[in-house]
């Protein structure tokens, strides 16, 4: 059984002009794009099998991320169905010279488990551990203002 902290994964993108749009700052779908790589690796880690984007749960940009930033992306699952992950997805703005970052995106992102035949397949049942590991959980919960799956 995986838990939760073993799904927790994190990656940095280096924010160069061709990913601004005219005003020097991240283009949102690249941050989305991040964001669902991101997301997707840490369901894979957890279900053990490929995993497709089924749903997005909003998406709040909150600050931009200029050229020259590391957008800090981090994503756990926090929940899981039958074929359903849950993760929960984060970016931070970061200046790598001063070591300052900042909060700017956050979403809940659903993936589906799919076997060699992209047929939906089973996951296993998540385990939550440590505190760290129920500390994040309650926070997905309680910012996605969702419901456990059955």
């Amino acid at each position: 059984m995986t838990t939760l902290m073993e799904t927790f994964i994190e990656n940095r993108e280096l924010v160069q002009p061709n990913h601004t749009n005219m005003h020097g700052k991240t283009h949102g779908g690249n941050v989305m794009k991040w964001m669902d790589e991101v997301g997707a690796m840490s369901a894979m880690r957890f279900a053990g099998e490929s995993c497709v984007t089924a749903r997005v749960e909003g998406m709040n940009f909150e600050r931009p991320i200029q050229v020259g930033d590391s957008a800090l992306v981090r994503a756990y699952v926090y929940d899981a169905g039958e074929t359903s992950v849950r993760t929960r997805v984060t970016v931070e703005r970061e200046d790598l010279r001063t070591g300052e970052s900042e909060f700017t995106t956050e979403s809940f992102f659903v993936f589906v488990a799919i076997d060699e035949d992209e047929t939906p397949t089973a996951v296993p049942s998540l385990s939550v551990e440590t505190e760290d590991g129920e500390r994040l959980q309650s926070r997905a919960f309680d910012r996605e203002g969702g419901e456990r799956a059955p």
